[in-house]
């Protein structure tokens, strides 16, 4: 066949399949273009999931009449400005659209009206009919400046395109979700979003900064989110990271809720979220997710933001440096928050409680303090109570310390109660251990129920790691070297970080095109399998470009160590064992959650016991 120019309408479906390729990416478009106007108010409809309208009108700085055509022209943008010799620097983006075929994409593939008015002049609209422009023409326009954009027929002049959507429903949800990405980024413009009609949210504006961010985040993830996250605000060679990232203890079962944005644009990047499951790898099992809201600011130099039509994608010249900022950053801040766990343990904890509620029946007033706690038996043998905490505990020889053990062994039977201030500790003071597992704690103003091998478990696994960041990482040479057969661009990638890996305790070196030698394994590792270690660090290293698999695998070994060698479930404590251990966690970091991201213990504040026995 011979090579044919296509005709400009063909040319702008083309874009629009790339740009819109659905009512949401509209909708994106379309208010990213409010934004770089300045708007401080933008309403967004859609009705019919978007397909069969679409609305978005702003208060931003408008457009000028004569400008108006230019606007529903391909590769026509006010978003680039060209230097002296007419050149453009297709890195240096300061804006969101700067491509120019949003508004002549979607008018290709539907009916577009545009009104805009600048201030101080009159308003006029065109109107764009599956690619065939008309117009400007005088209009009206209630507001002082701004635009304003209608969509409708969204792909009735491609109508196969229409086979391909979701339905109304499925289209509307997706619409929702992209004006909360947009309103996450942006808190400072107030959002509005009507779908057939109904207004579904109504977020005003808020302060710029971290607390008016935070704000802005609880409005759209909940005050459970609100609650349990840390303020995350670190600068590395001209990057900045900020924004905010929950608990370990407050996760999800998937990704969904981790929203990361490069310069005010809402991204999905396989780096950045690779970063965060290392960040908490140490506290999350591998089917458990953080929720984070990050914010990524750095010069426009350093990431390539037009590898993707609809700029869903970015590259950046640094990766590695981008990562470790990251990785950094939260574990800076997971550090920070200590032994605290999320408000929710306590919420959970109090759902699984059940007050009995016999007719007729009350409680006297020696019964009450139990009442309501499921699982209570008469039958069954009280908890071990320490009057005055000087009891001995059972099977806990003096001096006996259990592997790895933290706590202090010496004991007196005549040792003196804790002082009253004990329980002024965020923990309190230990008052009974239950069925030889949970250390119950009174503190000032509730109780703390202590799951004691979970959070000896965490203080034997940092203390473990804290030996591995010094360097003391064993090494066991193999007899026999083994060779590891791998593609080329694998092996150089293993190789290039052969520094690294020895620092963990993994000795590598080249064995001709291809193939990687190993010569020593961490003894942590024991008997392990080095064909799937090399095979999955080389993995990691062309997904992530960092060695997540030998720290994941020795931070599983650690905690499996730090599992078997820590005070077990049914171990009979002493009082001071007890209240060790109750200080112990307050002084370390990470100790409000095991190494699988299950809380340590559960706090109850005297509130939510009256409001259990309807005290209030």
């Amino acid at each position: 066949m011979p090579i044919r120019r296509l005709s400009p309408e063909t040319v702008n479906r083309i874009a629009a399949g790339e740009v819109i390729d659905r009512p949401a990416g509209a909708v994106k478009e379309l208010v990213e273009n409010a934004i770089d106007a300045g708007a401080a108010s933008i309403e967004i409809h859609a009705d019919g999931g978007g397909l069969s309208r679409i609305l978005v009108a702003d208060d931003g700085k408008g457009i000028p009449r004569d400008e108006l055509p230019l606007a529903v022209e391909r590769h026509a943008t006010s978003k680039l400005e060209p230097d002296d010799a007419g050149d453009v620097d297709l890195l240096r983006i300061f804006t969101l659209g700067f491509r120019g075929e949003a508004l002549p994409s979607i008018g290709s593939v539907a009916r577009l009206s545009l009104t805009a008015r600048t201030a101080g002049e009159e308003a006029w609209a065109m109107q764009v009919n599956g690619g065939a422009a008309v117009g400007p023409a005088p209009a009206p326009f209630p507001a002082p400046h701004g635009a304003r954009v209608e969509v409708r027929d969204l792909f009735y002049a491609t109508p196969a395109r229409l086979k391909f959507m979701k339905s109304a429903r499925a289209e509307a949800m997706a619409v929702t979700e992209e004006i909360k990405r947009q309103a996450m980024a942006h808190e400072a413009v107030a959002f509005t979003l009507l779908l057939d009609g109904r207004a579904v949210l109504r977020l005003p504006a808020e302060a710029k900064g971290d607390e008016g961010r935070l704000r802005r985040l609880a409005a759209l993830l909940g005050r459970d989110f609100e609650a349990n996250a840390l303020l995350i605000d670190q600068t590395r060679e001209g990057l900045r990271l900020s924004g905010y990232a929950g608990l370990p203890t407050y996760s999800r079962g998937n990704a969904a809720h981790q929203f990361l944005f490069v310069n005010g644009r809402p991204v999905k990047d396989r780096l950045l979220h690779g970063a965060i499951r290392g960040a908490y790898a140490d506290f999350l099992a591998r089917d458990r997710h953080p929720a984070a809201a990050l914010f990524l600011d750095l010069d426009p130099l350093q990431v390539d933001v037009n590898v993707h039509p609809a700029k869903a994608e970015v590259r950046f010249r640094d990766p590695a440096l981008v990562r470790g900022l990251i990785v950094g950053a939260l574990r800076h801040a997971l550090a920070g928050a200590g032994h605290r766990a999320s408000t929710t343990v306590a919420a959970d904890a109090l759902a699984g409680f059940t007050a009995h509620q016999s007719p007729g029946y009350r409680p006297p007033p020696s019964a009450a303090g139990f009442s309501g706690w499921t699982g209570w038996d008469a039958a069954r043998p009280a908890p071990q109570v320490i009057p005055g905490l000087e009891e001995r505990s059972a099977r806990v020889e003096p001096g006996a310390a259990p592997p790895y053990s933290l706590l202090p062994t010496a004991y007196s039977p005549d040792a003196a109660a804790p002082a009253a201030a004990d329980i002024d500790f965020p923990l309190g003071a230990a008052r009974a251990q239950l069925h030889g597992t949970y250390i119950v704690a009174q503190t000032r103003d509730g109780l703390v129920v202590v799951d004691q091998h979970a959070a000896h478990e965490r203080l034997v696994y940092e203390r473990m790691k804290a030996q591995m960041a010094t360097g003391a990482v064993t090494r066991q040479a193999l007899l026999a070297p083994e060779v590891v057969e791998l593609d080329p661009a694998e092996a150089d990638r293993v190789v290039a970080r052969a520094d690294e890996l020895a620092e963990m305790g993994l000795i590598v070196e080249p064995f001709g095109g291809g193939a990687v030698l190993v010569r020593e394994t961490p003894a942590l590792l024991g008997d392990t399998d080095v064909q799937g270690l090399i095979r999955d660090i080389a993995d990691d290293l062309a997904e992530h470009g960092a060695a997540l698999s030998l720290k994941e695998r020795m931070a599983e070994v650690c905690g499996t160590m730090a599992c078997h060698g820590s005070v077990r479930a049914g171990r009979m404590l002493s009082a001071p064992e007890m209240n060790a251990l109750l200080r112990q966690m307050e002084a370390t970091p990470h100790s409000g959650q095991c190494n699988h991201g299950r809380p340590t213990y559960v706090e109850l504040k005297l509130a939510d016991l009256e409001r259990l026995f309807g005290r209030r």
